[in-house]
């Protein structure tokens, strides 16, 4: 009998092309398909809530996928962690309905981007934050941070994708955490345009070392013009925290 396994995944995208598979270079995707397959011994195939470009981190990225394999579902997390490489494990594996999708549900979902402002870098921290060794004025960019809350064309903070027609998102919130020499730059939304969470970093990057004004950032939303918002901030200071699914179609079934 066919079932559907939801699993919870965490990886360091440092050594993956992103999360989906492409020619190019080894991605998650394609080692969670792999393991899964030579696991339950049948042709495995996950889809995932958030594919991840090259870099990026994930803490809790959901996928799926179809087994007739009698192991338990709750027991795939065990029996797969023993097999990934050290650098993915599945935090979670249940049993969920079999029309519940992880992209085509509605969605509440977390990125976090780390920011390491010092003098010097930090070679402990150079895959899991961006290193910027000038002054940064935290509340300048909360400032302009609050411009994005709420619902918003999100066109000149994204990178244009032809397939994407509609570029209206929700930010629930936008806080900017300062702890020491780190900033965390913490962001939840309904869901995320091409890129959107990087470039809105470097614009934000840009108003904390005042090059722009925080009000400008009224006036990147209306421009509905990339060339208008800052530069896309590399993927290593990039983590997907969470994913949730606030009508409840991800939970387990017994």
């Amino acid at each position: 009998m066919m079932k559907r396994v939801k699993l919870i995944v965490s990886y360091d995208g440092t050594n993956y092309c992103g999360w989906q598979i492409q020619p190019n270079g080894i991605t998650v995707e394609e080692v969670l398909n792999q393991h899964l397959s030579e696991l339950l011994g049948e042709p495995i195939r996950v889809t995932g809530a958030s594919r991840t470009d090259a870099g990026v981190h994930a803490m809790g990225n959901v996928a799926v996928f179809d087994t007739s394999a009698r192991m338990p579902a709750e027991k795939i997390s065990y029996a797969l962690n023993t097999r990934l490489p050290q650098d993915i494990r599945i935090q979670e594996s249940a049993q969920v309905s079999p029309d519940f999708h992880p992209r085509f549900c509605r969605t509440v979902k977390t990125y976090e981007y780390r920011i390491l402002n010092r003098r010097f870098p930090d070679p402990c921290q150079r895959l899991y934050s961006l290193f910027a060794y000038y002054p940064l004025d935290v509340e300048k960019m909360r400032e302009a941070a609050s411009y994005l809350v709420g619902e918003h064309d999100f066109k000149s903070l994204s990178t244009y994708k032809a397939e994407v027609d509609n570029t209206v998102r929700t930010i629930y919130s936008l806080d900017l955490i300062k702890e020491g020499d780190l900033i965390r730059m913490r962001i939840c939304g309904n869901g995320f345009l091409y890129n959107m969470v990087r470039i809105i970093a470097g614009t934000l990057l840009r108003v904390g070392s005042g090059y722009y004004e925080p009000s400008y950032m009224k006036e990147i939303l209306a421009a509905k013009n990339r060339q208008a918002a800052g530069e896309t901030a590399p993927p290593q200071g990039l983590t997907l925290l969470h994913i949730q699914y606030p009508d409840g179609e991800d939970q387990p079934v017994t």
